[in-house]
């Protein structure tokens, strides 16, 4: 299966190619919250994406209609569409599907439509009076694939993961598989989450997952860094087009990347907690590499969950380790939430799409801000500078809520430039 189209949208800037320079830069898009005032919270900063629907060429009633995660996933399916080069008009619509994933799909306009119903929480008794017409598109997490549905024309297997943090790797990995059973052709598939809400920020307050490092917005995601206190939360979205290989070669399509293999796991442990050994997301790595049929040593650059919390980057630092033995002290491995945030859902997707970009042009990103890596924390985190180096198999690993752990292995495609 293999990558041939790539839509963006995330903090620092508009499009793949935004994305990747921000990345590649080493820049930080993370900021203090301008959306709502966010002085009553603990974590006060985000990674917000400057986004304005109308340019996007939504329509009124689309913008009315559509949350902004909707807005983001159609967005970015349009430019991935465009950027594979496939006429879809001239494939069977029942050969071609739908994988979105998303963490909290349409938070945002669901506590706006709360807000106006009990006029900003005063009636303990909402009035219905005031309810959007648009409510149903707002509860039911199943519309936003169904948008991305019209925009491909996929009449086949439409489908929404919801799994928490690892939402968007899950959503690329069903897409994967159903090509791979013969239930589709063509998948559109990726994710998006604009989490950036009152609702959601009190709720990681509450847990005091993320940071509290408000003085310093550009410079508070800090994974494996000694000081990190917490992960910044961030929205965004990526959107893929992915088809067979032999199939996108006989078109002359460009190919990104292969996806190889591809497993999830979970600890059945702990909503929140994780085990030290890493020995879930481990094994995960290990089912991802037997799929691939590759040993660890191929692994030329590993994306690292890497969200700035203490027990992640620990428990992720002791899961290479024990899956990639030795080699886990001689490959690089970076993290870029310390760049764009953690967008919960679909940050998943946004680090496939650096994965592919980093194959295309042999470059990979950096963890910014670590400057004092945690003493456990004791393999090659890339800090602060993009390193330019041939890299043909990548490794990215997504860790959630709940317990869940998962890994996909991405390669250059066959005949790729040396």
């Amino acid at each position: 299966m293999v990558i041939t189209g790539i839509g963006v949208r995330a903090p620092g800037g508009s499009g793949t190619k935004a994305f990747w320079d921000l990345l590649t830069a080493g820049r930080t898009a993370t900021r203090r919250i301008s959306f709502f005032d966010p002085a009553p919270f603990r974590s006060q900063v985000a990674g917000e994406v400057d986004f304005r629907p109308e340019d996007e060429g939504l329509t009124p009633r689309e913008i009315r209609r559509m949350d902004r995660a909707t807005q983001f996933a159609v967005a970015c399916a349009r430019e991935a569409v465009a950027d594979s080069g496939l006429e879809f008009g001239g494939v069977d619509p029942y050969r071609i599907g739908v994988s979105l994933g998303s963490a909290v799909a349409s938070a945002t306009s669901l506590e706006n439509e709360y807000l106006v119903m009990s006029d900003r929480g005063r009636q303990w008794r909402v009035d219905p009076g005031y309810l959007s017409p648009h409510m149903f598109d707002y509860l039911s997490p199943g519309v936003m694939p169904a948008e991305i549905a019209w925009v491909a024309g996929a009449e086949g297997p439409v489908t929404m993961v919801s799994d928490g943090c690892t939402s968007g790797l899950d959503a690329v990995g069903h897409a994967v598989q159903l090509i791979r059973e013969g239930g589709a052709d063509v998948m559109v598939a990726g994710a998006a989450d604009t989490p950036i809400s009152p609702i959601v920020l009190a709720c990681f307050d509450a847990i005091k997952a993320t940071t509290t490092r408000n003085d310093d917005p550009a410079h508070a995601s800090r994974p494996f860094d000694a000081s990190r206190d917490g992960f910044v939360l961030a929205e965004g979205a990526a959107v893929f087009v992915l088809e067979e290989y032999a199939t996108a070669r006989a078109r002359g399509a460009r190919i990104y990347a292969e996806i190889t293999g591809y497993a999830t796991r979970c600890n059945a442990y702990h909503m929140t907690g994780l085990k030290r050994d890493g020995r879930e997301m481990a094994e995960a790595i290990r089912v991802a590499l037997d799929e691939a049929r590759i040993d660890p040593t191929r692994i030329d650059y590993v994306n690292a969950h890497g969200s700035g919390t203490k027990q992640n980057d620990r428990h992720e630092t002791a899961a290479f380790k024990r899956s990639l033995g030795d080699h886990a002290h001689r490959v690089p491995i970076s993290s870029i939430k310390s760049m764009v945030g953690h967008s919960l859902g679909a940050i998943g997707s946004l680090e496939i799409a650096a994965c592919a970009l980093a194959i295309r042009d042999n470059v990979v990103p950096p963890t910014a801000n670590l400057h004092d890596p945690d003493a456990e924390c004791d393999l090659d985190y890339v800090p602060l500078t993009a390193r330019e180096q041939r890299v043909d198999t990548v490794l990215t690993v997504g860790s959630g809520f709940g317990g869940f752990q998962s890994a996909m292995v991405l390669r250059a495609p066959e005949g790729a430039a040396a």
